[in-house]
């Protein structure tokens, strides 16, 4: 077993802004969500995220992506609400910030004036 699954004391360390199965209806919020959804990055990693968490190095491995790359990613992800970011403390003193994915399920839903709202799901 790793290090990292032996000596991790996980303790939360930012959360996704939305709380639980919130409604989003701002049209900015709406269209980083939809720019989320439609990255291909991005799925990946909120495929790599669905079962454990990963730190940014572990993602680039497992999905392939330059490190640089799913820093952003991890950015944009964790600020549409769909990751959320703790901290992996290691008795070595190396600890790493990973990701989880947080979000069951998004909703699109077309308002009879046209307008987008999204319901978010979470975990």
């Amino acid at each position: 077993m790793s290090q990292s699954a032996t000596d991790a004391v996980r303790s939360q360390h930012r959360q996704p802004a939305t709380p639980d199965d919130a409604a989003v209806t701002d049209p900015a919020a709406v269209q980083d969500v939809l720019d989320v959804l439609d990255d291909a990055d991005c799925q990946a990693i909120i495929e790599a995220t669905s079962a454990d968490a990963r730190s940014a190095s572990e993602l680039a491995e497992r999905c392939d992506i330059p490190l640089s790359t799913v820093y952003r990613k991890l950015e944009a992800l964790t600020d549409a609400g769909f990751l959320a970011e703790r901290t992996r403390v290691r008795r070595s003193g190396r600890h790493a910030n990973e990701y989880e994915r947080c979000v069951e399920e998004v909703t699109l839903r077309v308002d009879g004036d046209g307008s987008f709202a999204l319901r978010v799901e979470r975990r």
